[in-house]
């Protein structure tokens, strides 16, 4: 049966239209069925497959090795993916579309059609990272904060509203509106994707998408394949290059029993984070099957999935069961287009029931007893370091005494008894070591999950009615992820209680979760710095890395939003907030943690009468249109962009300088000097410019050079649409610790021409002036966290030719090889330390394309007395295309030449 017979032949009839799609068991024989034994996101791929094969390079190969997949052994071969759609949100979809608008200007200067250059699939941007909590704890905050957001991004948010006049398919969700992935699952996303073909046909096939934010995956708990990319990644999706990747492993969680009633599903979130960091499942996917899915809300799947990143998968895939129909029908979803779902995912085997569906066969299982989650936190520095709320304390007091590192501060035990006297508002506070500065209920996360949030109402109201209150020094924040979660708050009754205690809502917004938790008080950030005062976060967030919540808060936490409400109350982690008071009553009586947290019947009461498809309705219906102030903005619509040459916002990068029509070959890399030398665990937080710009720093004074005062720099975040800034901000955050300048913190290094201790950005600029290109000497986990593809673009600007290190993070490796940057790994059993490689060495990289750089990488390391270190590599291109990346110099040049090529042939 040829491709188009099998579309002609296979489809169903309803309501007078003809849905048409195509079978994955077309590709069984009578005597070999094995669609049922596949995993359902292996189906969702061989699907993609099927319906695209013959088109961007999708051959019939692809089709049978995925076929092929097996549990038994690991299968060759790679996966050319091309999505349904893309999703940006601001940070990342900025230089996406800045990008884009290069990418059109340089191929009119080489005399293409720059209107080439057009999204191919649908893409939306969420603009929801660019709200900062700079006003909180007050009735108008969301007001004030929304204006200051306006103020300072004015010239971004113009390019934006250009952008969308001038690109097809491409749409933008205004500020103020919710979190991105929040807006996905609740509105944008549609389970199924329906293509018309004419007035009585339509094409079935999964929705599926990548994302510039590494929590997309948050969307797969609604059975929709995806993850986070890196904005360059997201740029070929657009422009319809597949992303290729290895066929994967995919490891299996069986989940069994039900949560306890103490339990919430960030509990059991963070507990997979830490058993599947254990399970190195980086690279993989993961998918969750098994009696125990059927207890889990939407909402509590979608917790799971979004921390992905966290577990360090692909994806966290919860197949399409009868509880993925129930939420559609929950967030107000057409009626007509469920039914069309439902059916076209039992008819094609792309419908899980636990009861009927033989299990699928699987990389690896892994089983969690849902009935021994009890409540947790994890942290102080990393989402996988889990911590049990019953042993809060004592770690705590561990941690602050351990030696320095993931787990450790290395401060003397008399620490633990620091005090720091204060006056706010003329109210006298003690604010001891681990006193908590910062509450905040915040991060998509937590705010899709009406359970969580309405037991912090809970929580919050059963406080305020006994007359416990906040510390002045805690800066409470409420930033939901939709305006649904308002709503259903107030239609219960608790938002005034969470307001009653300092949580007034501030945005809608990703805000603290990513570092936009706004300033201290003024005492609360003199007190931290005169006395280094160690005091901690509590964020309903999913990530906490060094540096990122706040530059003086240095231990962070995240918890459950209940849990959040708890620990302000307390104002301090060290405490035993199971068997210590939280605080006193207005009659001076101790009140507990049983006097203040909800059963399950209360919450779950509150959730059948308050949340409800009509709110969704409400909510939803004005999505593009609501927001006044973004509809005014003025824009011209020519189809290439007008660059400031003064902005200090939007420029246009550097990428295309000197690029030839024709690739030239890549050459051998000599005598690189060592930039950076990191231990493990350096994540995308520390290499990318992320949160506040200091003064002092090499992006600080290039903005008060650019006459930008201290009070507009805004944050890194913002300014990502401008690589001067962005490339100085690069391996710059406060709390990296580069071996070349050993102990110290920060962007620093040592320039070894000179000997002297410089920023990183400094020494880069001083190699570049000698011809000198740069090399980077890493350990583990590479480039771990968010997907932030200024984490490649900014090494590449400072002229770094290679990195080497242990292992990578997925996107991390993937954004290095799409600018170009060649990623190498060292041998099983070897690191710099183990070669003896100090970093003041110069270092030779052997490469030759007539032999495959895939084959491995002789590199030699020469030390100051001429001595040589010969050691081998590893080329990590994981595909075919990473090397047609490499050899272009980048995917950008790439493109550029493919569009210059298309217009020959025509």
């Amino acid at each position: 049966m040829t491709k188009t017979n099998q579309l002609k032949d296979t489809f169903f009839e309803m309501n007078q239209q003809r849905y048409h799609y195509y079978p994955l068991d077309s590709l069984e024989t009578a005597d070999a069925p094995f669609i049922y034994k596949l995993p359902y996101s292996i189906r969702v791929l061989l699907e993609s497959l099927l319906r695209q094969v013959n088109e961007n390079g999708i051959t019939q190969e692809h089709i049978k090795q995925l076929a092929k997949w097996s549990p038994l052994k690991k299968v060759t071969g790679e996966v050319p993916f091309k999505p349904a759609r893309v999703i940006l949100q601001d940070f990342t979809g900025v230089p996406a579309i800045v990008d884009l608008a290069s990418l059109r200007k340089t191929l009119a200067d080489l005399g293409g059609d720059p209107t080439q250059i057009n999204p191919e699939v649908p893409v939306d941007l969420v603009v929801d990272h660019s709200v900062q909590v700079d006003v909180a704890g007050v009735k108008q905050a969301l007001q004030l904060n929304m204006k200051m957001e306006f103020q300072r991004n004015q010239e971004r948010y113009q390019f934006l509203s250009w952008a969308q006049k001038v690109f097809d398919n491409y749409r933008v969700v205004p500020p103020a509106t919710g979190i991105v992935h929040q807006v996905n699952v609740e509105y944008l996303a549609t389970v199924v994707t329906q293509k018309k073909i004419d007035e009585e046909n339509v094409l079935l096939y999964p929705d599926s998408l990548v994302g510039t934010d590494s929590h997309t995956t948050m969307v797969n708990a609604l059975g929709v394949l995806g993850w986070g990319v890196g904005g360059i990644e997201a740029e070929a999706s657009m422009l319809g290059e597949p992303s290729y990747f290895p066929i994967p492993e995919v490891v299996g969680v069986r989940l069994i029993n039900e949560l306890s009633s103490g339990a919430t599903a960030t509990d059991l979130a963070l507990k997979v984070t830490q058993t599947l960091r254990q399970e190195k499942v980086v690279g993989k996917f993961v998918e969750f099957f098994g009696s125990g899915l059927a207890s889990l809300s939407l909402a509590d799947r979608a917790t799971v999935a979004n921390m992905a990143p966290e577990y360090g998968a692909t994806c966290g895939f919860f197949p399409v069961d009868d509880e993925t129909i129930d939420y559609l029908r929950l967030t107000g979803r057409n009626s007509q287009d469920i039914a069309v779902t439902e059916m076209y995912l039992k008819k094609n085997q792309l419908f899980y029931d636990s009861q009927l569906t033989q299990e699928p066969s699987y990389s690896k299982i892994v089983e969690i007893d849902l009935s021994q989650i009890e409540a947790n936190l994890s942290g102080p520095k990393r989402p996988q370091d889990l911590i049990p709320l019953s042993k809060m304390q004592s770690i705590f007091e561990e941690t602050l005494v351990a030696p320095e590192g993931n787990q450790g501060y290395g401060l003397p035990k008399q620490d633990l008894e620091k005090s720091v006297s204060l006056t706010i508002d003329e109210e006298n506070y003690e604010m001891k070591t681990g006193a908590v500065t910062i509450a905040a209920i915040t991060s998509c996360t937590n705010t899709s999950n009406p359970f969580v949030m309405l037991s912090a109402g809970l929580v919050a109201k059963k406080a305020a009615m006994l007359g416990l209150k906040v510390p002045k020094y805690v800066k409470t924040s409420l930033a939901p992820g939709s305006k649904v979660v308002t709503a259903y708050l107030e239609k219960a009754g608790l938002l005034p209680y969470l307001e009653q205690l300092g949580f007034h809502l501030v945005g809608y917004g990703c805000t603290t979760c990513i570092g936009n938790s706004g300033k201290l008080r003024p005492e609360v950030e003199q007190a931290i710095k005169e006395h280094d005062l160690l005091t901690a976060g509590v964020l309903s967030g999913n990530r906490n890395f060094e540096g990122r919540i706040h530059p003086l808060v240095k231990a962070n936490y995240l918890a459950s939003p209940p849990l959040v409400v708890l620990y302000a109350l307390a104002g301090t982690v060290n405490l035993d907030v199971l068997k210590e008071p939280i605080g006193f009553s207005e009659k001076g009586e101790a009140v507990y943690f049983s006097d203040l947290w909800p059963t399950r019947n209360e919450i779950e009461a509150l959730i059948s009468e308050c949340v409800t498809p009509e709110l969704y309705r409400e909510e939803y219906a004005r999505v593009f249109s609501d927001n006044q102030e973004w509809n005014a903005i003025e824009t011209t619509s020519d189809p290439l962009y007008n660059w400031d040459l003064s902005s200090t916002y939007i420029a246009n990068p550097p990428y295309f300088e000197g690029m030839t029509e024709n690739v030239t070959p890549r050459e051998s890399l000599q005598k690189l000097a060592v930039l950076a030398k990191f231990g493990d665990s350096v994540t995308t937080d520390h290499i990318s410019p992320a949160g506040n710009i200091q003064k002092n720093s090499p992006a600080g004074s290039y903005l008060l050079n650019h006459g930008v005062p201290v009070n507009e720099f805004n944050s890194y975040g913002a300014r990502r649409g401008h690589h001067e800034v962005m490339m100085r901000g690069t391996l710059a955050n406060i709390r990296i610790r580069n071996q070349l300048v050993p102990g110290t913190e920060g962007g620093y290094t040592k320039f070894m021409p000179t000997q002297e201790t410089m920023s990183i950005y400094d020494a880069a600029m001083n190699y570049q002036k000698q011809g000198t290109k740069t090399i980077i000497l890493a350990g583990e986990d590479y480039g771990m966290g968010s997907s932030r593809d200024w984490a490649a673009k900014g090494v590449q600007l400072l002229g770094v030719e290679a990195v080497i290190a242990k292992s990578y993070e997925r996107i991390h490796r993937s954004n290095l090889v799409m600018m170009g940057v060649l990623p190498l790994q060292f041998q099983n059993g070897e690191d710099a330390d183990r070669l003896g490689l100090t970093g003041e060495e110069r270092f030779d990289i052997e490469i030759d394309e007539t032999t495959g750089i895939l084959a491995d990488v002789k590199v030699t390391a020469t030390k100051p007395n001429g001595e040589k270190i010969s050691f081998t590599t590893t080329a990590r291109f994981d595909s075919a295309v990473d090397i047609t990346y490499y050899k272009n110099g980048g995917i950008l040049p790439m493109v550029i030449r493919k569009k210059l090529k298309m217009k020959t042939e025509k």
